[in-house]
């Protein structure tokens, strides 16, 4: 996943350096969905300059600092093709391992307990569908109308916080109602 976005932002957007790649994903909110570390940015921008699928195209020094600034290569491209075909075809549909395994053993806790965690599942799960409510308005207000491709991402990140929350409720009466 990394590797994608790291190599689409370069498309898009032109030479950046890491820094610049670590901003651009979290005002666009994608650290929410992709898991993607700021470690972990670097550590792909060093390796894919060794493949050559990006280069440093120059460095820039203020002060005491410098910043590595890195294009996309040929090469690059053609790997963003092929890794963008891959993300097509592979399956993305994820499922909630450790609440099904929570659910599997549940007897083995007292249903205050399991009424606590789930209540604190909720809380999240509802703090991160209100933060990314509020950026998409934000993006929409500062962009205008987002393009459709956009708006499927946040569409369906919405309907997988909506219906782990129905879930949640369905767990919480159940165990209210006496199981």
């Amino acid at each position: 996943m990394t590797r994608t976005i790291v190599l689409g932002l370069l498309k898009a957007n032109g030479p950046m350096s890491g820094y610049e790649i670590q901003q651009m994903m979290e005002s666009s909110q994608t650290d929410m969905w992709a898991y993607v570390k700021p470690a972990s940015i670097y550590h792909a921008l060093k390796k894919m300059q060794e493949e050559g699928k990006v280069i440093l195209e120059k460095v820039e020094k203020t002060g005491l600092r410098t910043k590595s600034i890195f294009k996309i290569t040929e090469d690059g491209e053609y790997e963003l093709n092929q890794l963008l075909i891959d993300s097509f075809t592979d399956s993305s549909v994820v499922f909630p391992a450790p609440l099904y395994t929570a659910l599997t053993f549940m007897e083995n806790l007292h249903d205050e307990q399991v009424l606590s965690s789930l209540e604190k599942q909720k809380h999240e799960i509802t703090r991160v569908y209100k933060n990314m409510k509020a950026g998409y308005e934000a993006k929409q207000k500062v962009l205008g109308q987002l393009p459709a491709n956009i708006n499927f991402i946040f569409n369906n990140m919405y309907e997988q916080c909506e219906l782990q929350l129905k879930t949640i409720e369905e767990i919480i009466k159940f165990i209210k109602e006496g199981k």
